[in-house]
């Protein structure tokens, strides 16, 4: 059932399942992701055949077509959202450069896909831990916050699920991106990703050029500030939050790299894209 916000007089449009049983699937009006923890299904997906082994995840658009044919000791988890859930903020005043409302775009090419997609070993256990909390999130609305919360982890949940599944030319880079997209909330160093690629660090640089336009840590520092921007835009997190779950130390770094890239401070950024909020999340 949609959440009574405790803090907020509003109904919000999200149901987390501790136990999903795939009786009902799709979620009427709802975008679904099921997080297959131990066991496997096989199915049929927009008329084609699936089949999801632990750890795997299955993202459902709301009119999605799915049949579960068969469940081999499945325990899994799921969260569901209306589409209206995507919008970050109403708006005082919209003009025609700029959307009327902003809403999250990150992963949503996850549910216009019929493939499944893939889960690392190493990306397993951060998924985990962020669908624990994105869980308890919704039962516990610890604050006021607590939606500004479950929109982070779903930013996150879903920016790294649609980097993983992005083309792979198995290479030493596409390890080492693996690496970043998985690892950027911790302390990385050079070491880090000369050790994942097995290459030296002139020789990673190199192919990182050659691939991406930047060198390995350059890559890395840009990916930080694009889930950070996301961040920025869709959730009142402050920055020193934004900056601990983006892998800065510190915020003032934060800052003082954000602002080096983008022209701008979060700040500013955040007050721009969202063009005069009214109304915070």
């Amino acid at each position: 059932m949609p959440q009574a916000d405790r803090h907020k007089k509003r109904t919000v449009n999200i149901e987390f399942a501790a136990v999903e049983d795939f009786s009902i699937l799709p979620y009427p009006e709802r975008f679904t992701l099921i997080f297959i923890t131990s066991g496997s299904i096989k199915g049929v997906l927009n008329q084609r055949p699936i089949s999801v082994s632990a750890p795997g995840v299955l993202c459902l658009a709301e009119d999605a077509q799915v049949q579960v044919v068969e469940k081999i000791n499945v325990s899994a988890q799921s969260f569901h959202f209306h589409r209206e859930f995507l919008k970050s903020v109403k708006l005082s005043e919209a003009r025609d450069d700029f959307p009327a409302q902003p809403r999250i775009q990150t992963g949503l090419s996850l549910f216009q896909s019929n493939e499944v997609p893939r889960v690392t070993e190493k990306a397993y256990p951060l998924l985990l831990e962020w669908f624990f909390i994105l869980g308890m999130e919704v039962k516990a609305q610890s604050d006021e916050l607590w939606v500004c919360r479950i929109k982070k982890y779903l930013i996150q949940i879903l920016g790294l699920l649609e980097e993983l599944n992005r083309p792979s030319e198995h290479s030493p880079v596409d390890a080492v991106l693996d690496y970043i997209h998985t690892n950027y909330p911790q302390k990385i160093s050079l070491e880090d990703l000369t050790k994942c690629g097995h290459l030296n660090r002139v020789t990673l640089n190199k192919r990182f050029q050659e691939r991406c336009g930047n060198t390995a840590m350059g890559y890395l520092l840009s990916h930080r500030l694009k889930v950070a921007g996301d961040l920025l835009v869709h959730t009142d997190m402050s920055l020193n939050e934004i900056a601990r779950a983006t892998g800065f130390e510190y915020d003032t770094y934060f800052i003082k790299q954000f602002t080096a890239k983008k022209g701008m401070s979060p700040t500013t950024y955040r007050t721009a894209s969202r063009k005069l909020a009214s109304v915070s999340i």
